[in-house]
């Protein structure tokens, strides 16, 4: 009783000591522990707990973070979404919608273009041939009526992806530019710098180029253009609008950019690149030569009048 009572209550201070000791024994004689105390494993399997215990703390600390679900990334989605569609469409490109016939059948009532307002931020102008989108230069549109769109359909065009229902714009193609000389007899074809211009590529079929609107000779002024539908017999284009100011013709600056390209329907998608016949020789150079021409016949009196002094002095000596 004694010696079982003695062992059972030995110093808590002193047991852990020399267990400890026979474990570090007998790792370092055998490597092994199949001689080990039953209560030397026992701690050993506590401390291996513990420490495992620790072990999982440690990883699931070092672990990476849950994402949030997709509802939460939901708005911040939705926001950057909005923000690259506001961004494009005031620097890269927007859709208009075709309200009319009038660029039939190039383009049909009810299509979507895609406009391209990245070129001219880099100095870019319009060009001959080219279909263009503009402001309304000034009584244009006037008695037009104006639609009434809804709050969503407001905010749909602000961020460019609806067709903008409150601004008055037109599209036309562009058929002169700035000192271009342009003009159209009734019957006849449209010419352009002295050069006829084959329009059966683009418009109306038993459409007849001037209309019931032939015009000039109309030299284009500076920073601005002449343009006219392709439909000619129902487009109130730069003929019927001389009697603005501008005598017709759109500023530079009011042109939004160029439509490039038919999104609506999917049934219609095409690019709308320039006609071959605004590609033909001499349209532009015959536009080059009247500024030399214009010097040659400002000097031509000076020189006369430079040989016919010269002329005199020598008679006179």
């Amino acid at each position: 009783m004694a010696v079982g009572a003695r062992s059972g209550h030995d110093d808590p201070e002193e047991r852990p000591e020399r267990l400890g000791e026979s474990s570090v024994a007998m790792r370092d004689d055998s490597g092994g522990r199949s001689d080990a105390d039953p209560a030397d494993g026992a701690a050993d399997a506590g401390g291996t707990g513990q420490g495992g215990e620790s072990g999982e703390t440690e990883e699931t600390d070092g672990a990476p973070k849950k994402p949030r679900s997709f509802w939460k990334e939901l708005p911040l989605l939705i926001g950057i979404a909005l923000l690259l569609a506001l961004l494009i469409k005031t620097f890269l490109v927007q859709a208009f919608s075709i309200p009319s016939d009038s660029m039939m059948n190039t383009l049909q009532r009810g299509d979507r273009v895609l406009v391209d307002k990245l070129t001219p931020w880099f100095g870019s102008e319009p060009e001959r041939g080219e279909v263009v989108v503009f402001h309304d230069p000034g009584g244009w549109l006037e008695g037009e009526p104006t639609p009434d769109p809804n709050v969503l359909q407001e905010f749909l065009s602000f961020i460019g992806l609806m067709p903008s229902a409150e601004e008055k714009d037109l599209i036309k193609r562009v058929i002169a530019v700035g000192g271009d000389t342009v003009s159209c007899k009734e019957g006849g074809k449209v010419v352009l710098n002295g050069k006829t211009l084959d329009e059966t590529s683009y418009i109306y079929p038993g459409s007849s180029p001037c209309g019931d609107k032939p015009f000039g000779p109309i030299t284009i002024p500076k920073d601005s253009i002449w343009v006219m539908g392709d439909n000619r017999q129902n487009s109130l284009d730069s003929r019927y609008h001389q009697n603005l100011a501008g005598g017709g013709t759109v500023p530079t600056d009011q042109v939004v950019g160029r439509a490039v390209f038919v999104a609506w329907p999917v049934t219609r998608w095409s690019t709308l690149p320039v006609p071959e016949t605004f590609d033909q020789p001499g349209l532009s150079q015959a536009l080059a030569v009247a500024p030399g021409a214009a010097g040659l016949a400002g000097a031509l009196p000076l020189v006369l009048w430079r040989r016919k002094r010269l002329t005199a002095r020598h008679t006179a000596e």
